[in-house]
């Protein structure tokens, strides 16, 4: 008796049952085979938080530390330099103390939560700033007060592609609400190893702001990460920020360090 093929090439056990029977069999067979291939969105959900979260934890410890950076801007009226000592403690409390220029030294940013103030030696009261306000050159307050991308925006996992010779994922971040430094993101991870590479920074308007290079990668702080940040103007030709962390420690810093009423006592 002949057996008839089924459209993938798989035969029937019998050809006795009806053909309803058959049908529901070949479905069967047709599901199994496709199942590999289909992913939920979920799962595309779950893989760019992954992401986002491991190149995350590459930028920056999930313990407490301190660092210095170092801030060298070009503009069109020559070359400016500023050095930052930071303190932070997860991604909702960070001390930005200015040290360099000497003229500037003892301004301190203060970010608690999605709040952030600015103490100034010669003001009686701290005052209230925009994570996105610049702080210098192409630097926002919020590139250094807030650690990581994941508290901020919603991943998206767009596509896969090669850049400089290596593959990445292209990660889009939409910000969680307009309290935080972009209104969006595009973040290229390194494949192999979650590293940050690459960011496109956009205003709420969508229009290109900056572009951030991670390079350098040394050892800090018990792991090899990024230590020198190019961040370029989008609109502005040849102007730029150069960012070089150094310094970084892990070490114990007490909540109480993250008050308005403290910033004196870190003069």
């Amino acid at each position: 008796m002949n057996v008839p093929n089924t459209p993938l090439g798989v035969r029937e056990a019998t050809t006795t049952g009806p053909s309803s029977h058959r049908r529901k069999t070949f479905a069967r067979i047709l599901a199994a085979l496709a199942a590999p291939f289909c992913i939920a969105p979920s799962a595309f959900a779950q893989d760019a938080a992954s992401i986002l979260e491991k190149a995350d934890t590459i930028r920056f410890p999930r313990e407490p530390f301190q660092v210095e950076v170092s801030v060298t801007s070009t503009t069109s009226s020559g070359e400016e330099f500023r050095k930052y000592r930071i303190l932070s403690k997860g991604n909702e409390n960070t001390i930005v103390q200015t040290v360099e220029p000497a003229s500037e030294r003892g301004q301190i940013l203060l970010m608690k939560a999605r709040d952030l103030w600015v103490f100034l030696p010669t003001v009686s009261q701290p005052v209230r700033l925009s994570l996105a306000q610049r702080l210098t050159g192409q630097v926002a307050n919020g590139d250094l007060a807030r650690a990581n991308f994941s508290g901020d925006y919603t991943p998206k996992l767009l596509r896969t592609e090669k850049l400089d010779g290596h593959d990445h994922h292209v990660l889009e971040l939409t910000a969680v609400d307009r309290g935080v430094t972009y209104s969006r993101v595009l973040l290229w991870v390194r494949t192999s190893n979650n590293a940050p590479h690459k960011a496109e920074f956009y205003s709420l308007s969508d229009k290109l702001l900056k572009t951030c290079i991670y390079d350098e990668y040394k050892t800090l702080g018990g792991k090899l990460r990024p230590t020198r940040l190019v961040m370029q103007d989008a609109l502005k030709q040849g102007e730029q920020s150069t960012l070089e962390y150094a310094s970084m420690q892990l070490r114990d810093i007490p909540d109480k360090v993250f008050d308005k009423e403290y910033l004196k006592k870190l003069q």
